[in-house]
């Protein structure tokens, strides 16, 4: 009997079988960068994404910017008036009619007359520099001229609320680029791919800066002339 394990000769003699190349050599994951189209299409969904949330904030800076009064009468000044209506804030426009008679005056007609006093407390209360006159029938808002300290306070709340707005701007940016940068770890775009879009993306955010620091000028001016 021949030993256990014993090697034929015929198995000795042949030649040793060769290594795949697998075998040989680990195999890498080959890598496939973007095309330039899938790029474009990637660049175009953030930064359009972006751009319609800068819009909404300009939109919302021109909204606070319009509350702050300039001396004439305007409906705009009491958008951000909430009143606590059956125990639920509400905006005032939604419970009453706002007039302006004239250049100096502004008329609120409520449609449920017993939130008179309420209204006329919550207009004090939100210190817009105007005494609410209520008749029982209506609550008129006399808008005195600005004084000089009073042009002052209000050049300070226009600035506090462009740099809230400029945040917002800043922080939209911020949100695009984590989304550029998921796209790296993802390996569906380089990381030159990443720094040239994200400076195609700091030249919108420049432009939606602009547009908020135009629009503080315009109420700034506004407040000085009147």
């Amino acid at each position: 009997m021949p030993p256990l394990h014993a090697v034929s000769p015929a198995a000795a003699a042949a030649p040793p079988r060769a290594l795949s190349s697998a075998a040989r050599v680990p195999q890498r994951p080959v890598l496939r960068h973007a095309t330039i189209e899938e790029i474009e299409a990637e660049k175009s969904v953030i930064e359009d994404q972006a751009r319609e949330r800068m819009e909404k904030a300009i939109e919302t800076v021109q909204n606070n910017f319009n509350t702050v009064r300039t001396g004439r009468a305007n409906p705009a000044m009491l958008d951000r008036i909430e009143v606590e209506y059956y125990g639920t804030p509400v905006n005032l426009k939604s419970i009453a009619q706002i007039n302006t008679p004239d250049a100096t005056s502004l008329l609120i007609q409520p449609y449920d007359k017993s939130s008179l006093k309420l209204i006329e407390k919550t207009i004090v209360a939100a210190n817009l520099g105007v005494t609410p006159s209520n008749d029982g029938e209506v609550i008129r808002v006399t808008v005195p001229p600005l004084t000089s300290d009073r042009r002052k306070e209000l050049a300070k709340t226009v600035a506090k609320l462009a740099e809230e707005g400029k945040v917002a701007i800043r922080n939209i940016r911020r949100d695009a680029i984590k989304a550029y940068d998921k796209l790296e770890k993802e390996k569906k775009l380089s990381e030159d791919n990443v720094k040239d879009l994200s400076a195609d993306l700091q030249k919108v955010t420049d432009e939606y800066m602009k547009k908020i620091e135009a629009i503080q000028k315009q109420k700034e001016q506004e407040l000085m002339k009147i």
